[in-house]
């Protein structure tokens, strides 16, 4: 089945403007807010969401990066990407509201791993999690916070978020095979 195109840059946008308008709302403000980003595509979003946050508010927030590629448990499985840096806002993530942002969630593997990583860097206060496309089928007990759109997907199907940091393009299709 060929891919479709469920999302524009338009749509896209709109969703990251809710996203930010409900991560500021449920953190009363920007106080102790950090946003981290899972690469590749999450730290694009993580940035993104950031500017809107800080142009609602007046007030900037502190993003950062978290690579989890050696944190994941389909290591020996999968090929992996190499790794990128680890970036934390300076004064760490002690005590603050960590919000962490990808692209898609599906099985909930890349969320846990990110879990594991952000333990080994420091103690949030609370961490939630904001993603642009929730597509189901979760393995694990994770649920985001804040979804840009939930597409429900067989396994089969790929999502594929394009981003023109990135991609030079911007979209979300859905169809072909995973």
């Amino acid at each position: 089945m060929p891919a479709r195109t469920v999302l524009q840059q338009a749509d896209i946008s709109r969703a990251l403007t809710r996203m930010a308008h409900e991560i500021l709302e449920s953190n009363r403000g920007t106080d102790g807010l950090i946003l981290l980003g899972i690469p590749t595509r999450g730290v694009v979003l993580a940035r993104r969401i950031a500017h809107l946050i800080t142009q609602f508010s007046g007030e900037s927030v502190p993003t950062g990066a978290l690579d989890v590629t050696l944190y994941r448990d389909d290591l020996r499985r999968n090929p992996t990407r190499v790794p990128s840096p680890t970036q934390v806002p300076s004064g760490g993530i002690d005590g603050k509201t960590v919000v962490l942002v990808d692209d898609v969630l599906y099985s909930g593997r890349t969320i846990r791993a990110a879990l594991d990583a952000l333990g080994d860097i420091g103690r949030p206060r609370v961490v939630r999690l904001a993603v642009l496309v929730d597509r189901g089928h979760r393995e694990l007990p994770i649920r985001p916070d804040f979804v840009g759109k939930n597409l429900p997907s067989s396994q089969e199907e790929r999502i594929n978020v394009r981003l023109t940091d990135i991609d030079g393009e911007e979209f979300i299709s859905i169809g072909g095979t995973s």
